[in-house]
């Protein structure tokens, strides 16, 4: 029996190789939005933290820390601004790497579906072919024998 080749299978191929890609893709960019999360928690923490340091110092020794906090704090809001806009930044790159996922997974499950309605029309033929061997067989085997009684 001859073996099933379909024609479009580089091209399913292609997009296997495509979808593997840009899923890795999508995962390093949720690894590198994780860290700038993180970072961005760290940030507010350390904040929070001074915060909660000088409002428990006595006002006398208050005031110093609170002139410094004030000057770092600046610096610090600038920092939290950025990572914040980053992740902004990075999560709109993971819904539109999302979204060519998506595309090429739809894409690419088409052409799953074409190739296994291609491998039954086929296996279909095939079979049909087969069947047609055998009769004619079956019939040339019958009119032999036939031909054999009457001599």
């Amino acid at each position: 029996m001859k073996r099933f080749v379909w024609r479009l299978q580089r091209v399913l191929d292609i997009k296997a190789k495509e979808e593997q890609m840009k899923k890795a893709q999508l995962v390093k960019l949720a690894e590198k939005l994780a860290r700038v999360r993180s970072e961005l928690l760290t940030q507010k923490r350390i904040l929070d933290s001074l915060i909660s340091d000088i409002t428990g110092e006595s006002p006398k020794t208050r005031l110093g820390k609170q002139e410094f906090f004030l000057k770092c704090s600046k610096t610090n809001s600038e920092l939290i601004g950025k990572l914040k806009e980053k992740v902004s930044e990075l999560e709109s790159e993971q819904r539109q790497k999302n979204d060519e996922v998506l595309k090429v997974k739809r894409f690419k499950e088409g052409l799953e579906k074409l190739r296994a309605e291609a491998k039954t029309r086929f296996i279909a033929e095939a079979e049909r072919l087969e069947q047609k061997e055998l009769d004619e067989r079956a019939t040339v085997g019958f009119a032999q024998k036939k031909q054999c009684v009457k001599s």
